[in-house]
């Protein structure tokens, strides 16, 4: 008996917390002010704010990859010529390069990314204008790196040819 007693006072007191949720956003309704609420993502998990951050380019001979970090070097977006539909030599292009960027600003754009410090590497066409699309599309650059690998010399040179 005291068991029922008890589950009817918890759905009351469910009920009552409820109504009072409906009310307090009927109050900000009527005082037009905004309520303040988190975004969040499609499985309804919050996405948190980052307004400093991380830009990687890899510009290679065949393409253009690009990935977005935090300061600990979680990646937050990517995207890649490749990725956005280029097919062949067209994907190591300075248009391509710029479209990458393009797709990048939209993918971070709710996550408040704003000034970034950028690590280029690779000797691919898309370096020059992957750094002028940052600017273009309102993202901050605060440093360029650039982090390409330099033998410090290297393999061992092929035997010469006897003609």
């Amino acid at each position: 008996m005291a068991d029922k007693k008890d589950k009817i006072e918890e759905t009351e007191k469910v009920s009552s917390q409820k109504d009072a949720k409906v009310e307090v956003a009927s109050e900000a309704e009527a005082t037009g002010k905004k309520k303040v609420v988190p975004r969040k993502s499609k499985r309804g998990k919050a996405i948190k704010q980052i307004s400093q951050g991380r830009i990687y380019i890899q510009a290679t001979y065949n393409n253009t990859m690009v990935t977005a970090t935090d300061l600990n070097g979680n990646v937050i977006a990517w995207s890649s010529a490749g990725h956005m539909g280029f097919k062949g030599p067209r994907k190591s292009t300075p248009f391509a390069a710029g479209n990458v960027i393009r797709d990048l600003a939209d993918k971070i754009k709710p996550v408040g990314l704003n000034e970034v410090s950028v690590f280029v590497k690779g000797v691919g066409s898309g370096r020059e204008a992957a750094i002028r699309a940052l600017n273009a599309n309102g993202i901050s650059v605060s440093s360029i790196k650039d982090i390409t690998p330099l033998p410090h010399n290297g393999c061992r040179k092929p035997r010469p040819r006897r003609v």
